[in-house]
């Protein structure tokens, strides 16, 4: 009997979810775990192709990121603000999916079988020719136009779908003494989905290249449809019942219109000192994790030079991510939370994720004094480089997702209406990717500084701008903590006052 007991309580601890809350909780569960997967799935398919195909290579990724997708999530960030000032929000959740997975779908089935046709192969190489091969990385995102767009699909499900759709979702149904037991699980769920879509596609990579495109491409929209029908379900019988969803102890509807334009929403991030240490936390974790990734990846290439090899060790790094993520956050996200507070919880991140990026660019700073000490594990300084920046890489995305991601959403709660929505719009969509962007543009100085077309040795020039930007992130986080109990302190007067009128508040 004791030991029963003791597993229940074990039980509790790591599901800490009362009984009458999963119809509330099991479908964001599900959504959840389906973006993941999703989010996964594409990040698989879109990088080994473009970046081992003849005449391109890693370094063609900060120049997608920077001069492709950052215009494109500013894009994104002014037609989502628009359209949420005469549409519903789950009007905006159906259209914005189904369009991803038009794209997805034309991608598997007409424009990669057929890229040969789609190329403008003759085009590229006259400005191949008269630009030189130093710049083979820029005229890449040219000649794979079809890949480059893909690429930047896959980039934009995470700021649009995921951090924007998904978390504004959550947001708005749960407040923060909920958001405390049930995030963590919300992350976990997504893990979950980290460890399936690399299995699936370590399984089907086997095959020919195409086959394995275009399943995945399959399960997407599959995975797509029960997103669409599950936020559904939720909309007509979650959010219709006072026990999971009471409006009256909410400052606004979960279909509420917003007012503000975009660009007032950017000054008012830039007027909110609050505002302004989200969005300096949401460009430092993208700064931080993608301005080693090239670097990393140029070394890969040199290692796994074909598309299958760099596929599956893509696929096997996902899969120790999903894996070691859903343990942390399992066994210690959701407690991490409720026993050291948010801002130890928070700052597990940039100490994390700093300190093995910095010992990751000391490995490729050092690489020529490695060989000695790699013969002690029988490989040669390319390979140890290789697996301790896939280390890096995991460990980032656990941190990442077991413990900022939580922490992050958080934040947000206590916001009014326009601030969760513009304001989160605005910081997940142009923060993010200005984060991902600027370390891009920084790789590319640097590429351009070296003068070899390659950053193999850049490791110098980054290592110091990475100290600076944990800096920047630590103080960030240290600001929010003191700043969000008075937010939320604020958010509940005005619940209080909306439903007991001049009554007393109770202390």
């Amino acid at each position: 009997m004791p030991h029963n007991l003791g597993f229940k309580s074990l039980a509790k601890k790591m599901i800490p979810i009362e009984k009458g809350e999963w119809k509330k909780v099991a479908p964001l569960l599900g959504l959840k775990f389906l973006v993941g997967t999703i989010h996964v799935i594409l990040a698989q398919l879109k990088e080994p192709l473009i970046v081992t195909l003849k005449d391109s290579g890693p370094e063609v990724i900060p120049v997608i990121k920077a001069w492709v997708i950052f215009p494109l999530a500013i894009f994104c960030a002014f037609g989502y603000s628009k359209l949420s000032n005469v549409c519903k929000r789950s009007t905006l959740f159906y259209t914005i999916i189904s369009l991803f997975l038009v794209i997805i779908a034309l991608y598997g089935f007409v424009l990669y079988p057929y890229a040969d046709f789609f190329s403008p192969t003759q085009s590229a190489d006259w400005l191949a020719a008269h630009l030189g091969k130093q710049h083979n990385h820029v005229i890449s995102i040219y000649r794979y136009w079809m890949h480059t767009l893909f690429f930047a699909t896959a980039e934009l499900w995470g700021q649009v779908v995921i951090l924007t759709l998904y978390w504004s979702f959550a947001n708005h149904i749960f407040q923060v003494h909920e958001a405390k037991r049930t995030y963590t699980l919300f992350t976990a769920a997504s893990d979950i989905g980290s460890i399936v879509a690399p299995m699936l596609v370590l399984y089907y990579s086997q095959k020919d290249h195409l086959h394995t495109v275009q399943t995945m491409v399959t399960y997407s929209i599959f995975f797509g449809g029960l997103i669409l029908f599950i936020y559904w379900w939720v909309q007509k019988y979650v959010l219709s019942d006072t026990r999971y969803y009471d409006p009256s102890k909410m400052t606004h509807s979960v279909n509420e219109k917003t007012k503000l334009s975009l660009s007032k929403s950017i000054k008012h991030i830039l007027a909110s000192k609050y505002l302004f240490a989200i969005g300096a936390i949401v460009i430092s974790v993208a700064l931080t994790a993608n301005i080693v990734e090239v670097v990393w990846r140029a070394h890969l290439k040199e290692l796994c030079p074909d598309v299958g090899s760099y596929q599956r060790f893509l696929a096997k790094k996902s899969l120790c991510v999903g894996i070691g993520a859903f343990t942390i956050v399992l066994l210690f996200g959701s407690s991490s939370l409720r026993r050291f507070g948010w801002k130890f919880t928070a700052q597990l991140s940039p100490i994390v994720m700093g300190g093995t990026s910095v010992i990751f660019f000391l490995l490729c700073i050092f690489k020529e004094q490695l060989s000695f000490f790699a013969q002690f594990f029988s490989l040669t300084s390319l390979s140890l480089i290789v697996y301790f920046g896939a280390f890096q890489a995991v460990t980032n995305k656990i941190m990442k997702y077991s413990f900022f991601d939580p922490t992050k959403e958080m934040v947000y709660i206590p916001l009014d209406q326009e601030s969760k929505i513009k304001g989160k719009a605005a910081i997940e969509m142009i923060g993010s990717r200005l984060g991902k962007s600027g370390s891009s543009w920084i790789q590319l100085i640097v590429i351009e500084i070296i003068g070899t077309g390659s950053i193999l040795s850049g490791s110098s020039f980054l290592l110091p701008i990475t100290l600076a930007v944990i800096t920047l992130w630590l103080y960030s986080t240290n600001y929010l903590d003191r700043k969000m109990m008075v937010k939320e302190q604020q958010k509940a007067r005005k619940v209080f006052e909306k439903g007991a009128g001049t009554q007393e508040l109770p202390t």
